[in-house]
């Protein structure tokens, strides 16, 4: 299963891919989850220890390891370098692996324009395409606002993108972006993952404003999860609710498949 995670900032992304990831851990299956944000905090909602979040690191931060790769430096523009770098150690050499979670941090390359032709992009590209062709795992990916890590080669090994919205009009519109982006690319498994749900009137609004999106299922809004983050205690764990309907979501797309 390859689930790749999008949304307008603070829907709570992050939320949905820790508590999928560690619901399909606890199910006993080998578990990838890649933190593709500039601002990685995934390591946070799944409670993973100090000591092993202090080893983990942005794969586009590693500037040695990059110039290794590519034959060029971060951040240089023009020149030649390997388009397509050797990334076939990068999900295991520079990994943490907590209660069946193994979490890698990519992070993203922030440029101006609509793309980047550089060493850092030329890394992200190959590393994403690796993941998305690995067998065994499960991928969960949390990704950046949008679908730009998601291209038409790889589209096919995609089982879904789940769009996490909050019931309100600018978070709905945010997903129909989406929507079209990933309808650019050929992605057509798309979900709705509603978020911060308090009454059953946010409930029917998101059911009616979906855009004709399936939607997956609803998280209520829980104070646990700021408690949680506050503790550095894993969301699954100390939000019963949510880890309940993760659960269901995640048995809904087993159906699905």
């Amino acid at each position: 299963m390859k689930l790749a995670i999008s949304g307008k900032g603070g829907v709570g992304k992050t939320t949905l891919a820790a508590l999928l990831a560690q619901a399909y851990a606890d199910a006993g299956q080998q578990v990838l989850a890649v933190d593709a944000d500039p601002s990685p905090c995934l390591a946070g909602a799944l409670g993973f220890p100090a000591e092993l979040r202090a080893r983990l690191r942005p794969i586009v931060e590693m500037e040695e390891l990059i110039a290794e790769r590519t034959g060029a430096q971060p951040g240089s523009f023009g020149g030649f370098f390997t388009l397509n770098p050797r990334v076939d150690d990068i999900p295991e050499r520079f990994s943490v692996l907590h209660r069946g979670v193994r979490l890698l941090e990519m992070g993203t390359v922030e440029t101006g324009g609509s793309g980047c032709i550089c060493p850092e992009s030329a890394m992200l590209k190959t590393l994403f395409t690796h993941l998305l062709f690995r067998k065994d795992d499960v991928l969960i990916l949390d990704m950046y606002a949008g679908v730009e890590h998601l291209g038409r080669a790889t589209v096919d090994f995609v089982d879904a993108l789940l769009i996490v919205v909050e019931p309100t009009k600018r978070s709905l519109g945010t997903a129909v972006q989406i929507q079209k982006l990933a309808h650019d690319i050929g992605l057509e498994r798309l979900w709705l993952v509603g978020n911060k749900v308090g009454s059953e009137e946010e409930a029917e609004f998101l059911h009616a404003h979906a855009a004709g999106l399936p939607i997956l299922g609803l998280l209520p809004t829980d104070a646990g999860v700021q408690e949680a983050d506050r503790m550095g205690t894993a969301v699954y764990d100390h939000v019963p609710a949510l880890k309940e309907e993760a659960i269901k979501m995640m048995e809904r797309l087993e159906i699905r498949d």
